[in-house]
């Protein structure tokens, strides 16, 4: 049976003991929360979420892409959402390469050059990427002033979020 197959199975037990149908489509704690996709980090466990309560970003390395900010400010602006929470983590893959390295080589396997993705956002400081990241949406013109946007990192070995100050 492929992993697709499991999951599928694993969804007609969920859906025969389903009771989220009636949840708003507004967060309830008006937060959003952008976030790696590694799959060591549980987004609703770390955070003690319920569904309903917040918007889960995810991509690899957290990073706040033009997909991101389209998030964010349709987040924000029509449902609502105050506060965004930035989280990357200790021994992230992204801190394992260069995008320089990657793109030369995916070109070199698979034997061409591509217009899309232009970059990986690969980066070396773990703190310095977070703070980058708080950055970008503070400085966006459509992000008011009153927007939280604050910034951490998770502690893969022991489940612990420290703030990054901006």
């Amino acid at each position: 049976m492929s992993a697709i197959d499991e999951v599928l199975k694993a969804n007609e037990a969920y859906a025969a003991q389903f009771v989220w149908g009636e949840l708003p489509s507004p967060p309830a704690r008006k937060l959003s929360v952008l976030v790696c996709m590694d799959a060591r980090l549980s987004v609703s466990r770390i955070l003690g979420l319920k569904p309903g309560d917040a918007h889960i970003i995810r991509n690899a390395g957290g990073i706040v892409t033009d997909d991101v900010l389209r998030s964010v400010l349709i987040s924000h602006h029509l449902l609502g959402t105050q506060e965004l929470m930035i989280i990357e983590h200790t021994d992230c893959g992204m801190l394992t390469f260069t995008d320089d390295d990657l793109l030369e080589r995916l070109r070199q396997k698979a034997g061409t050059a591509v217009v899309a993705p232009a970059r990986f956002f690969a980066f070396r400081d773990l703190e310095a990427n977070v703070r980058e990241q708080i950055e970008k949406v503070r400085s966006h013109p459509w992000i008011p002033a009153h927007f939280v946007v604050r910034g951490f990192i998770y502690d893969v070995k022991t489940g612990r979020l420290r703030e990054v100050s901006a």
